[in-house]
């Protein structure tokens, strides 16, 4: 497979057929993300869609599960999914589910009936970057919705049907307001009920304009160990029955996961291993960039570069 850009799915997604229908994200305003910046966002062609689609049936391929890639999916226009849920048809007529990342206004864009007519289709998970429970954590961030938006197109996405699952990011609310952030975000999920949460601690990246922000004082970022007790503030408030759960802090180099509430204890026990360790270190953060770029304020021992000797 031919793939532009920098391939981002839910880890639960990860045995499943990747197919390209566009490149980039359409909005790509967020002002956390590097992934699609470099990207000038374009719809790909059916025929180009059609040819992926050749190829893996005569690689003997059979995927029950399809994942549309890239960073919104769900933006296309209605008769244009239609057209490519069709061909995945045609080509593999036992698939069972065809998911992809949505933002809220994909959502909102579509009347109930075009929801409802995607999901006959086989449109089954829809996975939203909510990131935050804190409205003017959202605005801050440049999120194409509020809170009531959301609210409301987690609803009409619900009644046709599909599955949301949430994106968010421990550490969104800045320094300070890890917990205050775990409290309404575990409201919020609390009331949506998604099927899964892909909780990603947030990255400082140099390209990114969140970069801009802390640079001038307007963002004080929280150092890991808040994101550690942040993220365990969230799993000891969801109360959402069979909820999936994975969550990554690739700084540190932990990752929690599992099925709540079933394994809260489990989870709660790691967790508390992980914020132990690092109570009586040196605060870290989740800066990336090269050494000679590092504010004065940071220790470079307290940075992940790529480029560093031993990281991945």
């Amino acid at each position: 497979m031919d793939y532009e850009g920098q391939i981002c799915r839910a880890p639960m997604e990860r045995a499943s057929f990747m197919l390209p229908v566009a490149v980039g994200c359409s909005y790509n305003q967020c002002k956390f993300c590097t992934l699609f910046k470099h990207l000038k966002y374009r719809e790909l062609p059916v025929w180009q869609v059609e040819d992926e689609l050749k190829r893996v049936k005569n690689m003997g391929g059979c995927p029950k599960k399809i994942f549309l890639g890239d960073g919104n999916a769900f933006g296309l226009k209605t008769s244009r999914l239609l057209e490519i849920l069709e061909l995945i048809r045609q080509y593999f007529p036992e698939f069972e589910m065809v998911n992809m990342d949505a933002t809220v206004t994909n959502i909102r864009m579509k009347s109930d009936k075009e929801l409802r007519m995607l999901y006959d289709a086989g449109v089954r998970h829809l996975y939203l970057g909510i990131e935050s429970g804190l409205d003017d954590v959202l605005t801050f961030m440049c999120k194409d919705h509020n809170l009531a938006e959301v609210y409301e197109a987690i609803e009409r996405l619900q009644a046709a049907g599909m599955i949301y699952d949430a994106h968010m990011m421990t550490g969104a609310a800045g320094q300070g307001r890890g917990l205050e952030n775990a409290e309404h975000i575990a409201k919020f999920f609390n009331k949506t009920r998604p099927g899964r949460i892909i909780n990603f601690s947030m990255f400082l990246h140099e390209e990114a304009p969140l970069y801009k922000e802390i640079a001038a004082g307007r963002f004080i970022p929280a150092d890991e160990l808040e994101n550690l007790r942040e993220e365990r503030k969230l799993i000891e408030l969801l109360n959402v029955d069979s909820l999936e759960y994975d969550g990554f802090h690739d700084f540190i180099k932990y990752r929690v996961r599992g099925k709540l509430p079933r394994d809260r204890r489990k989870m709660l026990s790691s967790l508390d291993t992980c914020i132990n360790r690092y109570e009586n270190k040196e605060k870290s953060y989740a800066y990336i960039y090269a050494p000679q770029s590092v504010p004065q304020n940071i220790s470079v021992e307290d940075v992940w570069c790529p480029c560093k000797e031993g990281d991945s």
